[in-house]
C-alpha cells in the first residue's frame, strides 16, 4: 500500500453586485457574484488548500498571491490543474475528495453534479471520488445574512 495523506481547505469569499458567481467551476446565475483577486470560487479555492495542505506545501495564497497580476480575474480551474501537477510532483495524486459550500442562497444542489463533473475532468479523478455538498446555515451568520459563502473541503491524496 502506497502513503496516504489527508488535508483539510476552507475558504470564504464576499457577495457582492457586479460580479459572476462561479462555484466548483461552474457558473451560477445569480445577483450577486464572489469578490475576489481570482474568480473568487470558494469551492475551487478551499479544495486547493486541502490538497496543498495534504502534501504539506503551504496554501493557495503562497503559490498564487493575490498581489500578483498574473493571477487577477483568473480562472479557477486553472489554479486547480496546477495544483494537482504541484502535488504531482511530489509523487502524490488525489485520492478523493470531499466538500461542502455554506450558501444561504442561491440554492446550489441542482448545480452539485455539474459541479462534480468540471471538478472530475479538471483534476483527472473518477466522478466517484468528488462528493460535493451544499447547506445553508439557518439564516445565520454572514451567510445567512448573504454577505458571503463559504466553502470546506477534505482531500485525500495517495502516493
Amino acid at each position: 500500500m502506497g502513503r496516504i495523506r489527508v488535508g483539510m481547505g476552507y475558504d470564504v469569499h464576499q457577495l457582492v453586485s457586479n460580479r459572476d458567481l462561479w462555484v466548483g467551476g461552474i457558473k451560477v446565475p445569480h445577483t450577486f457574484g464572489l469578490l475576489g483577486h481570482s474568480d473568487a470560487d470558494v469551492l475551487i479555492h478551499a479544495i486547493c488548500d486541502a490538497l496543498l495542505g495534504a502534501a504539506n506545501m503551504r496554501d493557495i495564497g503562497y503559490h498564487f498571491p493575490d498581489t500578483s497580476a498574473d493571477f487577477k480575474d483568473a480562472d479557477s480551474k486553472v489554479l486547480l490543474r496546477k495544483v494537482v501537477e504541484l502535488i504531482g510532483q511530489k509523487g502524490y495524486r488525489v485520492g478523493n475528495i470531499d466538500a461542502t459550500i455554506c450558501a444561504q442562497r442561491p440554492k446550489l444542489n441542482p448545480f452539485i453534479p455539474q459541479m462534480q463533473q468540471c471538478l472530475a475532468e479538471v483534476m483527472q479523478i473518477d466522478l466517484d471520488d468528488i462528493s460535493i455538498k451544499a447547506t445553508t446555515t439557518e439564516e445565520l451568520g454572514f451567510t445567512g445574512r448573504e454577505e458571503g459563502i463559504s466553502a470546506y473541503a477534505v482531500a485525500l491524496i495517495e502516493k
